[in-house]
């Protein structure tokens, strides 16, 4: 699926590319969506209100926007493929210090593991996002991006389920409930011991993802050269000295960090939400998983979708649309029911970001790398939605917290509709 590079040239073949860069989006789709479930371990763990346990996706989410322009240094000193196994080390750091969070039980120690995390992964995605779109076709970009999808969403799946196992949650809710009456010195026993359950699966996440670092860094995964440009886009680009120049790229970042922050929101809340509708955590430690299969139908889709019968940017409408219609359905049920609405949202979600990308590149030639670097800063909407949902939840309830979806979908629309053209001639718009 390796197609020549920007500079008309093909790459050379080593191990599939497309190989190496699935395995790494499914890593970081395991760390990523572990968050759900930590959200409220560490809310009973570390004696958290639900604003402050979302403080766990702030801490990951803020290292998009913190360590972007790093990023960008980062891949012009090492490139594509050595900036991949800097990042899986950087992560494979931040995974460390989750062991001495544990056994002190400090919660600034685990949200500095997540920023440290957080920090590999923007560095990660800022290779690998533009890199899995430019290395084929820019129609059929949403598709491999959509491939790409259901491997970060398969170990989205599969993460807190795994996480859970380690962490007992079927007793986490009677913990919860008999804390309140221990005396201090039997609770902070009890909490104590609690956090210590993490220190297993953190370990085998520092040793897959150091492997990882060494099998990337030895492979002959090619390079592509994103600074020349074929003679259309350069003459396009004449009078253009900067990204800011794109106004559809700063438009596709804004687009860009309001679903991350509502992609987070159904992925993240869902287990946290389903208790406070008087489901158990042992149960509720599920829902995740509801949410990413639902997102890897939808990625199915695009696979056989996209372009053949649906254009990326008809895609993304239809998706907002239902982003829309599905969180209106869970602000106005309960129960199972309630929480089926919020998964289905990992269907609303699934073909956004395969189409949003493509769609904020297109025609940038020499500048994807910079383009790259602010849509990655995009991902921090990650950081601010679910923490203002949290504080919602906390003032008013977790249901009624879902308003704040709603005009998050409506731009994504309008994004589909008009602003992926904005800037940009007519003749630039071949999707």
């Amino acid at each position: 699926m390796v197609q020549e590079n920007l500079s008309g040239h093909p790459p050379k073949q080593g191990i599939n590319p497309i190989v190496i860069i699935g395995a790494l989006f499914f890593i970081f789709g395991f760390v990523t969506w572990l968050n759900s479930l930590l959200i409220p371990y560490l809310e009973i763990a570390c004696e958290l209100t639900k604003f402050q346990s979302f403080f766990v996706t702030f801490a990951f989410y803020i290292a998009y926007l913190v360590m972007a322009p790093i990023s960008t240094r980062v891949l012009n000193r090492f490139g594509f493929k050595n900036g991949m196994s800097v990042a899986l080390i950087v992560m494979a750091i931040g995974a460390v210090i989750f062991i001495p969070a544990a056994m002190t039980r400090i919660y600034g120690l685990f949200l500095l593991g997540l920023f440290i995390m957080g920090s590999g992964l923007a560095i990660l995605q800022t290779a690998s996002n533009p890199y899995i779109t430019i290395v084929g076709p820019p129609e059929s970009a949403a598709k491999r991006i959509s491939i790409m999808g259901i491997c970060n969403k398969l170990a989205g799946a599969a993460a807190p389920i795994i996480l859970g196992i380690f962490l007992h949650l079927e007793s986490a809710d009677q913990l919860n409930n008999d804390v309140a009456n221990m005396a201090a010195a039997d609770r902070i026993a009890a909490l104590d011991a609690m956090a210590l359950r993490v220190i297993p699966p953190y370990i085998g996440i520092i040793v897959v993802l150091l492997l990882l670092a060494i099998w990337v860094y030895k492979s002959g995964l090619p390079e592509v050269d994103t600074d020349e440009e074929d003679e259309a886009v350069a003459s396009s680009n004449s009078g253009k000295t900067s990204v800011f120049d794109f106004p559809h790229v700063i438009l596709g970042v804004i687009t860009l960090f309001l679903y991350v922050g509502v992609e987070v929101i159904a992925g993240d809340s869902i287990i946290s939400y389903g208790s406070s509708q008087g489901i158990a955590l042992g149960t509720a430690k599920y829902f995740t998983t509801g949410t990413m299969v639902a997102m890897v139908v939808g990625y199915l889709i695009g696979i056989v979708a996209i372009p053949k019968y649906i254009k990326q940017e008809n895609a993304l409408r239809l998706c907002a649309i239902l982003g829309i219609l599905f969180t209106l359905g869970a602000i106005f049920t309960d129960g199972f029911v309630s929480v089926g609405f919020i998964a289905l949202l990992g269907l609303a979600n699934s073909l956004m970001w395969p189409a949003i990308w493509p769609l904020a590149l297109a025609g940038v030639g020499r500048f994807t790398k910079a383009a790259s670097s602010l849509l990655v800063m995009g991902i921090a909407g990650g950081a601010v939605i679910p923490l203002l949902y949290g504080a919602l939840a906390d003032h008013w309830n977790p249901q009624s917290a879902y308003w704040i979806a709603v005009p998050c979908y409506l731009f994504i629309l309008y994004y589909a509709v008009a602003g992926h053209n904005v800037g940009r001639k007519s003749k630039e718009i071949t999707f």
